[in-house]
């Protein structure tokens, strides 16, 4: 028994020196521009752009967002906090009767001795939840009545 709780005790303390060691490189992958992922839904370019402002909104990703509607394009300006500043766009595209597809970018940028740096803090998973989240507004803006 003694010699399971002495390898379980050398188990956790190698994940706790591995956790502690990549701490330090959170927000440290500088990247030459803003990572982009695509979904598809089943939705009129107008509905998806209006969930799209929503979800910029409610997220607080940027500031003063914007829909382009000759464009088809959802911008915000930069929201700074404490030496990072974020912004994001969205692109929809008709892919055929039935489906549009949005480009989302989210850049993400930190304030160094030589200016604004861009810097990867969102990974697919969270690009993802945001999807996940557009098409919750996007059901929500399609039961609106207008």
């Amino acid at each position: 028994m003694t010699n399971k709780i002495y390898f379980l005790l050398v188990v956790f303390l190698c994940f706790i020196c591995n956790i502690i060691s990549c701490a330090h490189e959170f927000g440290e992958t500088v990247i030459p521009g803003p990572d982009e992922y695509t979904s598809e839904y089943e939705a009129s370019e107008k509905i998806i752009l209006k969930a799209v402002a929503r979800v910029f909104k409610e997220k607080n990703i940027g500031s003063n967002i914007t829909i382009d509607w000759s464009n088809l394009r959802v911008d915000s300006d930069y929201i700074v906090s404490d030496g990072w500043r974020t912004k994001a766009n969205a692109r929809v595209r008709r892919l055929n009767w039935k489906k549009c597809e949005v480009s989302l970018a989210i850049t993400t940028e930190t304030k160094t001795e030589t200016g604004w740096e861009i810097r990867r803090l969102l990974y697919k998973e969270q690009y993802e939840k945001i999807f996940n989240e557009i098409e919750l507004r996007i059901y929500e803006e399609m039961s609106v009545v207008e």
